[in-house]
C-alpha cells in the first residue's frame, strides 16, 4: 500500500468504526467494556516556534509514516515514503540520514542509534520487495536485513527491548518476536488492525487499534480483551500512566488506565499520518511533511518541521 493509500484508509475509519461498533455490540462478550466518552472541552493545535526557537524545514517529503526520538542525541527521526530523515536539536533543516530512499512504512526506535524498519525498496534498489525487517545499529546510516526479506511488509512496527511486534499489511497477521526480530510467531488479531502500542512498563502488554475498536493483551497477543468498540485511532504510550490516541479527525485523547477510559485533551487540527513519542515529547505528522510536537501530553502542539 502506498503512503497515500494508508492515509486514505485511516481517514475513512470514522464511519467504518461506527459500523463495526454496532456489529460488535450485538455479539460482544461480558468482558467487553466501552470507553468513557471523551470531553469536548479541548484546546486547539497551535503554530509556533520549536523548543529550539525555530521551525525547521524539510524538502522532498510527501508522506510521513513513522516518528521517533533517539534517546542519546535527542534527534527527531522522520521515517518517510522517501527515506529516513533526522533533525538534530537546534538544526534548521531535517536531512536524509543516508543515501537510502527506501519507503519506510514501519519504523521504531529500539535504543540509542538502534532502529528497526520495514517497507519497500527505493528507486534503483536491487533488494527484494517487501523489505521484511531491516535493522540499523548506527543511527540509520546503514541497514541490514534481519528477517522476512521478500516475505512481509510490516506497516505497523513496535519494539520494547527484544520484544518486537509487527502487523503484516499483506496478510493482516500479527507477528511477534522475542529475540529482536530474528524469529517470529504468528498470533491471531481480534479484528483487522492498523496500529498498536506497547506498555512502557511491560513488553508483554499491548493495546491494538482495529476496525472494531480497541483491544488489549497481557500475554503478547495470545489472548485479547475488548476495551472500546466505538473508539479507535493511532496510538502511542509515552509513559506507564498515559496511553495516547489520535483519531481520524486529529482529536487527541489520553487514558490513565491503559485504554479503559479516555479524556479528550487536544487536537492536531488535521487527520494524522503518524503518531509517536520519546524523551518527554509527543509527536504527530499531518499531510505534506508537517510535524508537530507536544511537551504537555498532547494538550498543546507546536510546529517543529514544515515543508520547504
Amino acid at each position: 500500500m502506498t503512503g497515500a493509500g494508508r492515509a486514505r484508509k485511516f481517514a475513512s475509519l470514522a464511519p467504518v468504526t461506527l459500523l463495526a461498533a454496532a456489529a460488535i455490540a450485538g455479539c460482544g462478550n461480558d468482558d467487553d467494556r466501552q470507553a468513557t466518552a471523551p470531553s469536548s472541552d479541548i484546546p486547539a493545535a497551535t503554530q509556533g516556534d520549536s523548543p529550539a526557537n525555530q521551525v525547521a524545514k524539510i524538502s522532498g517529503v510527501v508522506h510521513v509514516h513513522g516518528l521517533g526520538i533517539d534517546p542519546a542525541g535527542r534527534e527527531l527521526l522522520i521515517a518517510a515514503h522517501e527515506g529516513l530523515y533526522k533533525l538534530p536539536v537546534g538544526a534548521a533543516e531535517a536531512e536524509p540520514v543516508s543515501g537510502s530512499s527506501n519507503d519506510f512504512m514501519g519504523f521504531t526506535v529500539v535504543g540509542a542509534g538502534s532502529y528497526l524498519a520495514s517497507g519497500h525498496p527505493g528507486p534503483g534498489s536491487d533488494q527484494p520487495n517487501p523489505l521484511g525487517l531491516q535493522a540499523s545499529s548506527d543511527g540509520g546510516a546503514s541497514w541490514q536485513s534481519r528477517s522476512l526479506l521478500g516475505e512481509a511488509d510490516l506497516h505497523v512496527l513496535r519494539a520494547s527491548g527484544n520484544r518486537v511486534y509487527g502487523v503484516d499489511s499483506a496478510s493482516g497477521a500479527l507477528l511477534v518476536s522475542s529475540d529482536g526480530g530474528r524469529s517470529w510467531q504468528q498470533r491471531e488479531l481480534p479484528a483487522p488492525a492498523f496500529d498498536l502500542a506497547v506498555s512502557p512498563g511491560d513488553p508483554e502488554r499491548l493495546v491494538v487499534a482495529t476496525q472494531g475498536g480497541l483491544f488489549e493483551s497481557d500475554d503478547a497477543g495470545m489472548n485479547w480483551r475488548g476495551l472500546a468498540a466505538d473508539a479507535t485511532g493511532l496510538l502511542t504510550w509515552p509513559e506507564p500512566g498515559k496511553l495516547l490516541m489520535v483519531d481520524a479527525s486529529g482529536n487527541v485523547m489520553a487514558s490513565s488506565d491503559g485504554g479503559e477510559a479516555f479524556k479528550a485533551v487536544g487536537t492536531i487540527g488535521a487527520p494524522p499520518e503518524a503518531f509517536g513519542s520519546g524523551n518527554g515529547r509527543v509527536l504527530a505528522a499531518v499531510g505534506g511533511g508537517l510535524v508537530l510536537a507536544s511537551t504537555d501530553g498532547g494538550m498543546n502542539w507546536t510546529t517543529v518541521v514544515e515543508p520547504e
